[in-house]
């Protein structure tokens, strides 16, 4: 570069370079040839052109025609300013051009690191920033249409709330104002289960039928939830005519050959899109793994560099809905995100504090779980926890112990006597030790003690997703599972990668529909947005450091279901009104924060790095790491391993690692530029031109899953030992602060109830004798209580009571009993010291006042006595005893009203009031 020229005339070498890339021909004004380049376009760019008010840097001319105008400065000017430069020349007069329109409607200001557009047509026309110039053929397109995209906003109808939510209306409406906004970043918070995806099918449909949007994309977080958005898309009827959307427009998932000009909606995975826009290749596996799971164990935090690919303008989407940002998004993706000219809509179920930031604080609509559970969208949740000595300590197995040694990834298994003691920590289970009878132990305690305790009136299993740690992890989950229900194959399998991804949909489907599969295991392949409505049971037995990864997990058991299509898969569910998280490994109890990958480098697996590249990571570190990790694994490996090595990928090992880290070698990288590009001081840019052949070169063999398995093969070949004595079961119980919260509203309902509830202000303020609850009045308590905002049921309130205040509670009594209430309600006002079934209560308070009758001198015969049983039994289970009650079961069938009469004569009225009002006290 020579070095004598301006700084402004430097910006304009790699200005008219990018002019060149989007299909401009640039020209001098002296060799003006305004109908050159390509026929029927011909989009050139005059340098220098003159106007009424002095020579502007660039007039732009479509067609013959001036269209707009470019304003060229040094870099570090702030462009921002010379939006009004550039606005002045719009309107200046050029002599004998002619104009598309007047004034131009195409302003650009550039320096050779930033460019800004404005198109003047637009409502309250403003500059934008943009990541290069658009292709001549789109702005003669938008020049042809009657208005521009953003005026279209405007003119859009009203919506047709038929079928629609009151949350996708809000969000919906949240959305289109942005957009009337001309706000370039909305983001959409909407809890799980909420209907995200077919929200954004009717805005996506809106936006094609009445602004015509050219295209859209729909970034997706792994490859099977873009299948399973497709389906949306096909299934979704058009409000106007009832087709289907894919009757007007054709959905397509990003494939090799780009997108297509006939596509309106492009589905794919942010690494996908990456792979295109770079020219990188893809493993197709690759693209099945969530961006929380990647993102939460990368090495690198380099973003991803793109560079412009004409094939791939910027313009190619005029908007991009984001479904789930994970923070990857903004952190590895951003410059991915951030290439197109489209404005940006993020879905979410969970917003952290950055993903906000990232979309401008432009949260248009909040929808959060506590909201979708209030609306019966989503369904509410327990936490149970189960506690081992394994799993919570760790373990010591003594010198001298016969233990069998499992080779990792043959499985080969030898004896060997321990010549010392092996102490173990938890941190160690499954990963250098395993010990079969803490998984025994864990699942045994969730079907005697958690479904007993959750799901008591059931025979059948709930639907149940395990969370595992690994693949094998997964394999030995599964045989204990059958071990423990003394089940077959069909009851519980594996659904992960490792089974393949056809295997898996299926897999995934059967879960869905099928009465027989009752429980799926998984590591993350059904982490994130699988839809699995029938789930009742998430069994944690991995620990989980994301936070918005966690509650995406969650989020697979909050989907509600209607009870026919419940009955169907689990025929004696009643209706699903929560489901249970079961914790085994102290997941609820761990820090998480969206900060904490951010502040650390984490320890990365060799397969993750290999799986990483293999994605379309090119950074620098993560090539770098994968080459320290394979120069000392090839001082591991024998003569035969590195042979079989060497054979698969055409070289050797050390080669393929000094290859990776030689790529990265900044000294080196910096004399290639300068050699290259004839400078002695290259810019980032350059050197980056330099790195980028030299890293496609050396990641070549990580394209090849056969190279990334057999190296993983030889690392992961070394022992793990099998512990088989026994574990114990310490704790298996609903977790306390669940059952701490559960109390806390328990006790707000009393309080908000109180002069509201015929019920709580009789037990709360009457004399005995005036507390005569009747049946109708406790079931309208029942009704209440069961209802949000609380969602209570009684039988989990007493067990709330029984795990925190146990010596103050006797005893569990049966969940349907309706008169439960009583004995809750007068234990919480502390009416009562002790909470106990409200049978046990009414037995001792009759024979408190049989003894009392007889101290008066009221005696009763054994007839009477007789009857007096009937009625207290009555009132046990009824919370009153009416005088009518004699004419039904057990009274009928000894005589009934008459013989009370005729056993109590003139007394019987009082009698019965008396013990209504002194059983319940």
């Amino acid at each position: 570069m020579d070095q004598h020229i301006t700084p402004e005339a430097q910006a304009r070498v790699t200005i008219d370079a990018k002019l060149i890339e989007a299909g401009w021909e640039v020209q001098d004004k002296k060799r003006m040839n305004l109908y050159a380049g390509k026929e029927g376009i011909n989009g050139i760019a005059v340098r220098e052109m003159d106007t009424s008010t002095g020579p502007v840097d660039y007039m732009l001319f479509i067609d013959g025609k001036a269209c707009g105008v470019l304003e060229a400065k040094k870099d570090g000017v702030s462009l921002g300013g010379v939006a009004e430069q550039s606005g002045r020349y719009s309107l200046s007069q050029s002599a004998f051009t002619q104009r598309w329109l007047d004034p131009l409607p195409f302003t650009y200001e550039a320096t050779s690191l930033s460019i800004r557009f404005c198109d003047n047509r637009d409502p309250k026309a403003r500059s934008r920033r943009v990541f290069h110039f658009h292709k001549p053929e789109t702005l003669k397109s938008w020049l042809e249409e009657v208005d521009t995209l953003r005026a279209r906003m405007h003119d859009l109808p009203e919506l047709n709330t038929d079928g629609l939510r009151a949350c996708q209306i809000e969000a919906i409406t949240g959305i289109e104002n942005s957009l009337k906004n001309n706000k370039p970043r909305a983001l959409l918070q909407m809890a799980t289960g909420s209907g995200k995806t077919f929200t954004a099918v009717t805005q996506i449909y809106r936006l094609a039928k009445y602004a015509k949007a050219k295209r859209v994309l729909f970034l997706v977080d792994r490859g099977n939830l873009g299948r399973q958005a497709k389906k949306e898309f096909e299934q979704y009827d058009t409000p106007l005519d009832g087709r289907k959307f894919t009757s007007h427009y054709n959905v397509n998932m990003l494939g090799t050959t780009g997108v297509a000009d006939t596509t309106k909606v492009t589905i794919s995975t942010i690494q996908r899109l990456y792979s295109q826009l770079s020219g990188t290749e893809l493993d197709d596996d690759a693209d099945e793994r969530s961006g929380f799971e990647v993102e939460a164990n990368t090495e690198s935090k380099t973003p991803r560099n793109v560079s412009y690919n004409p094939e791939i303008p910027i313009e190619t989407f005029d908007l991009i809905i984001i479904d789930e940002c994970h923070r990857s998004i903004y952190n590895l993706w951003r410059q991915v995100i951030e290439y197109f000219d489209a404005f940006l809509i993020g879905l979410t179920a969970t917003p952290t504090k950055k993903t906000i930031g990232f979309f401008n604080q432009n949260l248009v609509s909040e929808y959060t779980h506590e909201d979708a559970v209030i609306d019966k969208v989503n369904v509410g949740y327990d936490i149970y926890r189960i506690k081992t000595k394994k799993s919570e300590q760790g373990d010591l197995i003594e010198a001298g112990t016969a233990v069998q040694v499992r080779d990792r990834l043959t499985k080969k298994k030898r004896q060997e006597i321990l010549d010392k003691d092996e102490k173990y920590v938890k941190t160690q289970l499954d990963r250098s030790v395993i010990a079969p009878n803490q998984i025994l132990t864990v699942l045994t305690a969730f079907k005697d003690r958690c479904l007993p305790d959750c799901f008591s009136e059931r025979t059948w299993v709930p639907k149940t997703l395990i969370f595992a740690k690994d693949d094998d992890h997964a394999d030995r989950i599964v045989d204990k599972v059958r071990e423990v229900f003394n089940e077959g194959n069909s009851f519980c399998k594996k659904v992960t990668y490792r089974v393949g991804k056809k295997a898996a949909e299926d897999t995934i489907a059967e879960f869905r529909t099928s009465p027989q599969l009752r429980v799926a295991v998984t590591v993350d392949m059904i982490a994130t947005g699988t839809d699995i409505k029938p789930l009742e049971c998430l069994i944690f037995m991995r620990d989980v450091r994301s936070q918005a990864y966690y509650e995406q997990m969650k989020g697979r058991g909050t989907r509600v279901i209607d009870i026919d299509s419940l009955h169907a898969v689990t025929p004696d569910a009643t209706a699903k009104t929560k489901f249970v998280l079961v914790d085994a490994v102290g997941v609820t109890e761990t820090d998480k924060t969206e900060s904490q990958a951010m502040e650390q480098k984490p320890s990365v697996s060799t397969e993750k790095l290999m799986e990483q590249i293999a994605r379309g990571d090119r950074a620098a570190d993560t090539l770098r790491s994968l080459g320290n990790r394979l120069v000392r694994l090839d001082l591991k490996l024998d003569d035969k391993q590195r042979a079989e090595l060497s054979k698969l990928i055409g070289k050797p090992l050390s080669l393929v690692a000094g290859e990776l880290i030689h790529a990265t070698n900044e000294e080196h990288l910096e004399q290639q530029a300068k050699t290259e590009f004839g400078t002695d001081a290259p810019t980032q840019e350059q050197r980056d031109q330099v790195y980028k052949p030299l890293a496609e070169a050396a990641v070549k063999p990580f394209h090849n899953p056969d190279v990334r398995e057999s190296v993983e093969k030889v690392r992961r070949s070394t022992d793990q030992i099998i512990d088989e004595s026994a574990d114990e079961l310490i704790d298996a119980n609903f977790d306390e602060e669940k059952a701490q919260h559960i109390i806390q509203s328990f006790k707000q309902f009393i309080d908000d109830n109180k002069h509201e509830l015929t019920a709580i202000e009789l037990i709360y303020s009457q004399p005995y004798q005036q507390r005569h609850l009747s049946y109708e009045q406790i079931e309208e308590l029942a009704e209440n209580i069961q209802a949000p905002p609380y969602n209570l049921a009684p039988i989990e309130v007493w067990k709330a009571y029984q795990q925190l205040e146990t010596a103050k509670v006797k005893g569990l009594p049966p969940a349907t009993l309706l008169t439960n209430i009583v004995s809750l309600v007068s234990y919480a006002t502390g009416l009562n010291d002790v909470l106990e079934p409200f049978p046990l209560v009414v037995e001792r308070r009759f024979d408190a006042w049989v003894t009392q009758q007889q101290q008066s001198g009221v005696e009763f015969d054994d007839g009477q006595f007789e009857w007096l049983n009937l009625i207290k039994k009555q009132i046990a289970q009824n919370a009153e005893m009416m005088i009518e009650d004699f004419d039904y079961a057990p009274f009928n069938q000894q005589g009934g009203v008459l013989k009370a009469k005729q056993l109590f004569g003139n007394n019987l009225d009082s009698v019965v009031n008396e013990l209504n009002g002194y059983l319940i006290a």
